[in-house]
């Protein structure tokens, strides 16, 4: 199985983390046949080639051509057939900026992407299906973005895409009642508008920002302990650090190392 990143183009960075591609042959010696997701901050879109194989998770099959909300907790997705799989990981507020969706709608879950066109071929979905290469299926989506962008240009909520960012960059370690009066916001409007924006609770979101911070250390081995992390990121102890990660993990941070599958999330990709 075959990963790559392909970076957003600068116009659409503010938007896009990146796309990716997933191509290979589940039936390959050695090959996975799965890939584990985690709570990574950020929705996303997936195109899986129907003629290559199907996706599926919890038992449940997928659609073709999918959006997907923001993860709280971690999942497994399997291919019934060969990867030949697209996918766009946006920046947290992706899903209402570009689409106007309010996201906390497809939190823990995903929607067909073209639910109401009745002639695929003038769907997106449709679109992709036929591409020949994957850079025809990415240029295919950037042009179908910048389109929606200029759609939702002059609704969007450029507050709490800013509060999204800050919370982001500060890796989770910030005051909210801070951010709040420094946006002019009611606790009860600016709870209501993160969760429209992002799909999550600030409090949460903040969580998962720290969550991903700590898997970076532990991904590129920058510590010599775990409490190390721990305390580096504001948790009580090690213990805290290790529930709070089992909770957006599904397994402890010794667990994830020696997994076998490969784990997607828009930070990095690959097996531990």
């Amino acid at each position: 199985m075959h990963y790559s990143m392909i970076p957003a183009p600068a116009a659409l960075q503010k938007y896009i983390k990146h796309f990716w591609v997933l191509e290979g042959n589940v039936a390959a010696p050695q090959t996975p046949s799965s890939f584990r997701t985690l709570a990574d901050g950020t929705p996303g879109f997936i195109f899986q080639n129907r003629d290559r194989g199907t996706l599926y998770q919890f038992d449940k099959k997928l659609p073709g051509t999918f959006l997907y909300g923001q993860a709280t907790r971690a999942a497994s997705i399997q291919i019934e057939g060969d990867f030949d799989t697209v996918g766009i990981f946006f920046q947290p507020y992706g899903l209402k900026a570009i689409f106007g969706i309010d996201a906390g709608e497809l939190t823990d879950d995903c929607q067909e992407f073209n639910p109401y066109q009745a002639a695929m071929n003038d769907s997106l979905a449709g679109i992709l299906q036929a591409a020949t290469s994957r850079e025809v299926r990415i240029h295919r989506l950037i042009s179908y973005i910048e389109e929606q962008i200029v759609r939702q240009r002059k609704k969007q909520d450029a507050a709490i895409m800013y509060a999204a960012e800050k919370i982001w960059m500060l890796k989770g370690n910030i005051d909210l009642h801070e951010l709040r009066a420094e946006l002019f916001l009611t606790e009860r409007s600016f709870e209501r508008k993160f969760k429209q924006y992002i799909g999550l609770p600030p409090k949460m979101f903040a969580r998962i920002a720290k969550f991903q911070s700590s898997l970076h250390y532990l991904r590129t081995a920058n510590f010599d302990k775990l409490s190390d992390i721990a305390y580096l990121h504001d948790y009580t102890d090690q213990s805290h650090f290790i529930r709070n990660f089992k909770e957006f993990a599904g397994c402890s941070p010794l667990q994830l190392q020696q997994l076998q599958e490969t784990v997607m999330d828009s930070s990095v990709t690959g097996t531990l």
